[in-house]
């Protein structure tokens, strides 16, 4: 694992955990109607909501399409299809999102903050009911399968395991989240995410931190 791979593995792991908790617990306070919604995953964001939810949100985009960089530098040569495909697919991931949330905090927070959003209601994060919110849940869903490819690079026991297990099971999500502009009640599964993600990346950044992807064989 060369330095500069280990080092931007490292930080881009630890931010994107730390904005994926960040998010988390904005969402939960969204949900809970303390930033102004109604409260529930059906509510309208309010300005204050938008900027709390997304401006970590756009910054895990970033990092995480880093981390899969990153990822795809130190993965052994017979595996790196696979996180080639994780990094194309986390690319696709990070451009919809980041298209969407920059449309939100530049355009429609101040708009809603002035009470006049004429002409951009197409533009408007109706959860469910809504153009951005069908992209953003399509650049989540390339972010499951980036993961779910992401998880075949690891090998081994211990730490290699248990990133590929949180990989795997944040891939796993992605029926949940495709569906549930259909079935709302999906989303209350997809929330799981606020677990296999920031475990997933927190994992990686133990990883990058020992600078070695796999558990060593035991010889003798």
């Amino acid at each position: 694992m060369s330095p500069a791979a280990r080092a931007l593995g490292f930080r881009s792991a630890v931010v994107a955990t730390l904005c994926s908790l960040a998010y988390v617990v904005g969402q939960l306070a969204e949900w809970a109607g303390w930033l102004g919604s109604a409260g529930g995953p059906e509510s309208v964001s309010t300005p204050l909501g938008i900027v709390v939810l997304l401006v970590p949100s756009i910054l895990l985009g970033t990092a995480f399409l880093l981390l899969l960089a990153s990822v795809h530098d130190v993965a052994p040569r017979e595996r790196r299809v696979w996180s080639l495909a994780a990094l194309a697919f986390g690319v696709a991931y990070a451009v919809l999102i980041s298209m969407t949330y920059f449309v939100q905090l530049t355009l429609v927070a101040p708009r809603l903050a002035r009470g006049d959003t004429r002409g951009i209601e197409p533009f408007l994060f109706v959860p469910f009911d809504s153009f951005l919110y069908a992209v953003d849940i399509l650049g989540y869903s390339f972010m499951s399968v980036a993961t779910l490819c992401a998880a075949r690079v690891f090998r081994g026991n211990g730490l290699p395991r248990v990133a590929r297990w949180f990989l795997t099971a944040n891939g796993l999500l992605l029926p949940f989240l495709v569906f549930q502009m259909y079935v709302h009640p999906l989303i209350w599964i997809a929330s799981a995410w606020a677990v296999t993600f920031p475990g997933a990346t927190w994992t990686l950044a133990l990883l990058f931190r020992r600078g070695r992807m796999e558990t060593p064989a035991v010889v003798g």
